[in-house]
């Protein structure tokens, strides 16, 4: 990777930490992360974007405290929550993937960012789900959905829309920078 493309990457995981340090309390947090998931991959495409998502995660793994609630290590990241945070790679994924496709027009990174909330979405209930009953707490499917995710639709349809509006500024405003030499 060039310097920009490195530093552009480096970025986005901090803007994910800061994001996630706004939350609100909860079994599963309200916080800003989904909001800066979607505007790194917005703003810096597929593949810096989930790159950015990846050096986040790693971050969060080594005990960088950069998960909500100023929370890092593994204990944080394999905890009842840690499905959605690897659930974030799997949006990062699928935005890229997107991005190659011809399908849809512009309206296909949409799809793609709402594909890759469904799936982390899914891959975070089932880990939730896991880690619960390991822990011996066992809770069914519609529990969980109550819980986990119909409490975070709408919230996260909304900074979706926002990230996605502020994302274009932004790439927009990236393309205009240089490296100094």
């Amino acid at each position: 990777m060039k310097t920009k493309a490195m530093t552009f990457a480096a970025m986005g995981a901090v803007i994910i930490a800061m994001c996630a340090w706004i939350r609100i309390p909860a079994m599963v947090p309200f916080t800003m992360q989904t909001f800066a998931i979607f505007l790194i991959l917005h703003a810096l495409g597929g593949k810096q974007g989930t790159i950015s998502i990846l050096v986040y995660l790693l971050l969060g793994a080594v005990g960088v405290p950069v998960f909500a609630g100023f929370n890092g290590g593994p204990g944080a990241l394999l905890g009842s929550t840690g499905g959605y945070m690897i659930g974030f790679l799997l949006c990062g994924l699928v935005y890229w993937l997107a991005e190659s496709l011809p399908v849809l027009g512009r309206f296909r990174l949409i799809v793609a960012d709402i594909v890759g909330l469904i799936l982390c979405y899914a891959f975070g209930s089932i880990w939730f789900l896991q880690v619960t009953a390991h822990g011996g707490t066992v809770y069914d499917v519609g529990a969980v959905l109550s819980m986990c995710v119909l409490p975070f639709i709408i919230p996260d349809l909304l900074k979706l829309t926002l990230a996605v509006a502020v994302g274009k500024r932004l790439a927009a405003a990236l393309k205009t920078i240089s490296v100094v030499r």
